[in-house]
């Protein structure tokens, strides 16, 4: 349930009884100098704010990675979301151990291809910082390295030679793409950042200019004319050469497990100090700000993660960022996507949704409301943008009340205009505390409310009161509630307020001398306001955020929707000018103006009230997705009608009881297993900082296998003394191993959150032990859950080797290993699914041969189900296939959903929908239960192939306790028609075994 936001409605010429005439509206603020790379002049800057095309503007950004969502052709669907929240720009990530996996072999072909992702953000209306790294962290596995930077020698992120020749080729093509696409050539990219939290280093490093330095040149060399910039971990001052600095804040930290709890003290307060330490000359940028949280493996699930950092987070954190005169916010994620395939570091699971705004499945959160208000009201406030504050968190200043905190923010440039952000001194406080504001003004100081009574602030929550405010010809000389956004349409300036529930709440209006002031009316709805005068020239109107007026419309400000119609050009959707203000429906994607008729573009999911402001002439019709509206005219002059969403039923098939077919997946432990083909694990030194323990090199990096499940396999002749057998393999958090002895299961060690390595001793069956002469193998199956970060500069850590770490013997001192035999995704580095790409396969037998793929012939298979699963441990592999019939002009996000089951709980799954990986279930650690499957892999209409592994690491097997297709949402959408990603049918994989 949508939290109460009420509003209310304020007009110059509607609340008011005389009419005063609208002036022109100008949002541009005049600036005194401008700072700029040399290169060009589209994105300029001060020490305030940047400019774009010389027009002031606070950059509302929110994160999104193109390789987390694979369908391109959803990229619109997500842009039209973020531009409808009011936000202007989106931050990006690109990963370039996807498109460069092999050395020297660089693609961006297929979902990978990024100009599908410019040519969306442009047709939206949206900004692009771009984030190319080489280095990005992003929970991405190896911190967004390629696999082979973990056997190339050198300390990466540095300026050793090794390193610096090994991202040439992936910075001078990315660089060049990049450049094609900058605003400077009619692209939305108007920001590119050179490395990414740059600000820790390893035992002996520090700060390596010469590295920064070699970026910076080659970024330019490729054609970059746009501001560089970067963000500093922390405001640290690194990193300052770029030409706008600036750092990143996660103020609530990751404890997904306690939503509910802030830490007393968790608001920061510092960080405008360390701004003016570094970069005084430079506008306030967090490149990165908390916009949820991630979760780990065994952890409370993104639900959790969305309380964490839901409105009321928004509310507190974000409006203190602005305490600061921040005016370049990137909101960390706006949409998290999938970690599909290999994508994810060890540290998170299939899902990426991170509780942001935008969820998984392409839905909006509450918090998405939230936002709304903030990122409109910040578009139509352009005093905020030449702001300075001038005092930082004195208790009780302005209210009197020591349980608060209030910040000034004062207009530096326009001396006028001033914002007054008030929060609780103790963010965990869930008590509600009642003020007055006594607050410097045109009118001079005054105690505020004017008409008696106190204003009140919920625990968790902030408000940005304002002083001396422009909306377009009118002053307001004050008004607690906090405004949404304001509009001049056909010369009368409207102003929507809002306030929780039963607030109360003044707003005044300043007039000149020689005017004569009106009087406030009411001219709709059964409310009341009580009015007054200031000095004989402001009027005062206090009100209640309940029920209905002419300044109290009563309606949750989460629906108000401001849109702005296209102007013309290249860049016609990234208009700014003659809003039009909606409220009602899900989502307003877009509005345009023809002739006389207002066409809006949007999304339902219930039945939709509208109330629609717009110019007369050009709203005398207006349309819904084509369709003519109803429309209804108010005594106050808005339009008003209604809409019901068309949401049919859709028959989705019942998974369980779908036809499926099973095969043996481990046929390794067979013996009649021939790993002849497989690679010979025979290196004899690797240049890896974690030196081997083994006589040869056993990690599967140094031999090109980077993802998914490893296959490993020890040949060995026995000397009639072995009893078992040690083994510490090393996979990352929540990894798993499973070992047998020629067809002998001996154990697995079934993994937890917490342990990344493991040692396990493994006893040979009977009590004798082996007899002597006998030629044995060991095969030994291994989870890899990515490889680590390198958050640490030089450290290396992403090298932090996935295989076998130690071995031995137990009985058995003298008995060797003749020979080890590795294998995982087929072809290694030369990975043959190449539409997919590098990370989408493992190493399971069933991968290797193609059996996640359409069209793979099973027919002479055996009948068996995953939710039947097996009796004893090892791998099965299971496909089936479905066919679904979506109308078209709805979204219905689907998902596959399992649950926990506890007996006989240790089993790892993997589903694959048409071949690609789009889960990865781990039964006994968890929490992910649900796994999002976007339109575009999944075919709406048409055929599915289903596959499924399940890899049972106990000696009494296992099985899925349910699987089912469901559908997450129901929305009759107005966005552009998926299409389908490649889905390329099997083909027989010559060579493998």
């Amino acid at each position: 349930m949508l939290l109460a936001r009420l509003t209310a409605l304020l007009s110059a010429t509607m609340s008011l009884a005389y009419p005063r005439l609208g002036l022109p509206v100008d949002r541009k603020l005049s600036f005194v100098r401008q700072e700029t790379d040399g290169l060009q002049n589209n994105v300029t800057w001060d020490e305030y704010s940047i400019m774009i095309n010389g027009e002031r503007a606070f950059i509302f950004s929110g994160e999104m990675h193109p390789y987390r969502m694979p369908v391109q052709s959803l990229y619109l669907d997500l842009f039209q979301k973020v531009k409808s929240m009011g936000f202007n720009t989106v931050s990006f990530y690109v990963f370039w151990g996807i498109v460069e996996p092999k050395r020297g072999e660089i693609s961006f072909a297929g979902f990978r291809d990024l100009q599908p992702w410019f040519d969306a953000a442009k047709q939206a209306g949206i900004y692009l910082m771009a984030r190319p790294g080489p280095y990005i962290n992003a929970e991405t596995t190896a911190g967004g390295f390629p696999g082979w930077g973990t056997y190339t020698p050198g300390a990466w992120r540095t300026s050793n030679t090794t390193y610096f020749e090994a991202w040439q080729d992936y910075v001078s093509t990315i660089g060049h793409i990049l450049a094609q696409n900058q605003i400077t050539n009619g692209g939305p990219v108007i920001l590119v950042q050179s490395e990414n939290e740059y600000t820790g280093w390893a035992p002996g490093y520090s700060e390596d200019f010469v590295y920064e330095a070699e970026l910076l040149t080659a970024w330019r060399n490729a054609g970059i004319k746009v501001p560089i910039t970067f963000n500093d971990a922390s405001p640290s001052g690194h990193y300052l050469s770029v030409d706008i600095w600036g750092y990143d804040s996660y103020p609530n930290g990751f404890d997904c497990s306690h939503p509910y709890t802030w830490a007393p003290g968790a608001v920061p307060e510092w960080l405008w100090g360390a701004h003016m330490e570094y970069t005084p000359t430079e506008p306030n940028n967090v490149y990165e700000f908390q916009g949820g949280a991630f979760d780990g493996w065994g952890g409370s699930g993104y639900n959790s993660c969305a309380i964490l950092t839901g409105p009321d987070f928004d509310r507190v954190f974000n409006k203190n960022q602005l305490a600061m005169s921040t005016t370049y916010l990137n909101l960390y994620m706006i949409y998290g996507g999938t970690n599909w395939g290999g994508i994810a570091h060890p540290g998170v699971y299939t899902s990426y949704d991170y509780g942001a705004a935008i969820a998984e499945d392409r839905t909006l959160r509450e918090k998405y409301y939230e936002l709304k208000l903030q990122a409109n009201f910040l578009r139509v406030s352009p005093a905020y943008l030449t702001t300075r504050p001038t005092n930082l968190y004195n208790q009780g200043t302005y209210t009197g009340n020591i349980a608060l905190l209030t910040t000034q923010v004062l207009d530096a440039v326009g001396n006028m205009t001033g914002f007054y952000v008030v929060r609780q001194n103790d963010s965990s406080s869930n008590a509600m505390e009642l003020y007055t504001l006594t607050l410097p003004t045109s009118a001079g100081n005054l105690t505020i409310p004017q008409l008696g009574g106190q204003l009140t602030l919920d625990g968790k929550d902030s408000k940005i009161h304002v002083v001396d405010y422009i909306a377009g010809s009118t002053q307001l000389l004050y008004s607690t509630g906090e405004i949404m956004t304001w509009a001049t349409i056909d010369s009368r300036d409207i102003i929507i307020v809002y306030g929780n529930d039963g607030e109360l709440h003044e707003t005044a209006f300043k007039f000149s001398a020689t005017s004569k002031v009106p009087s406030a009316k009411v001219v709709s709805g059964t409310g009341t306001i009580k009015t007054g005068m200031i000095d004989s020239t402001n009027l005062v109107v206090q009100y209640t955020t309940a029920g209905q007026t002419v300044v109290e419309t009563g309606q949750n400000a989460y629906e108000f929707w401001v849109m702005y119609p296209p102007s013309t050009g290249s860049f016609a959707n990234y208009s700014t000018v003659n809003p039009i203000l909606i409220k009602g429906g899900y989502l307003i994607r877009s509005v345009e103006l023809s002739g006389s008729t207002l066409e809006i573009i949007g999304d339902l999911n219930d039945t939709a009230s509208f109330e629609i402001i717009a110019p007369a002439a050009s709203s005398k019709g207006v349309t819904f997705n084509g369709e003519p509206l109803k429309l209804e005219t108010t005594s106050y002059g808005t339009l008003t009608s209604s809409k019901s969403a068309s949401l049919p039923s859709v028959q989705l098939p019942h998974i369980e009881s779908l036809t499926w077919k099973t095969a043996n997946s481990l046929p390794e432990i067979t013996s009649t297993y021939n790993d002849t083909l497989w690679t010979t694990a025979d290196h004899a030194t690797t240049v890896n900082p974690t030196q081997p323990n083994t006589s040869v090199v056993l990690y599967a990096g140094d031999y090109g296998y980077h993802t998914g499940n490893i296959l490993w396999r020890a040949h060995f002749t026995s000397t009639g003394s072995e009893t078992g057998f040690v083994l510490n393999v090393q996979g990352g958090s929540a990894f798993g191993y499973s070992v047998w002895l020629d067809e002998s299961f001996l154990g697995s060690w079934v993994g937890d959150a917490v342990h990344s390595n493991y040692e396990g001793t493994f006893n040979f069956p009977g009590s004798g032990g082996l007899a002597k002469g006998i030629d044995h193998v060991i095969t030994i199956l291994q989870d890899h859950m990515g490889y680590e970060e390198d958050w640490t500069a030089a450290s290396d850590q992403f090298k932090t080797p996935r295989g076998i770490l130690s071995y031995s013997f137990v009985g058995g001192d003298g008995t060797e290993v003749t020979v080890w035999k590795v294998s995982g995704n087929l072809g290694g580095e030369d990975y043959v699914d190449t539409t997919r790409g590098p990370l989408n396969e493992g190493g399971l037998y069933g991968e290797r041969m193609g059996w996640h793929l359409p069209g793979f012939p099973d027919e002479s298979w055996e009948d068996g189900a995953p939710t039947i699963g097996i009796s004893n441990a090892g791998v099965s592999f299971y496909r089936t296939t479905f066919t679904l019939d979506v109308p078209a002009g709805i979204d219905y996000p689907m998902a596959l959903v399992v649950s926990n089951i506890t007996t006989n709980p240790y089993f790892r799954s993997q589903f694959y929908v048409n071949g690609y990986q789009f889960g990865k279930y781990v039964n006994s650690i968890g929490p992910q239960v649900s796994f999002a499957v976007p339109q575009g892999i999944l075919d709406y209409n048409g055929l599915n192939t289903l596959a499924v592994s399940l890899w049972a690491q106990g000696a009494e097997g296992a099985r899925l306790n349910s699987l089912a297709l469901e559908v997450t949402a129901m929305v009759e959408t107005s966005m552009t028609p998926v299409v389908n990603q490649p889905m390329p049918a099997w083909t027989p994989r010559p060579g493998v075994t």
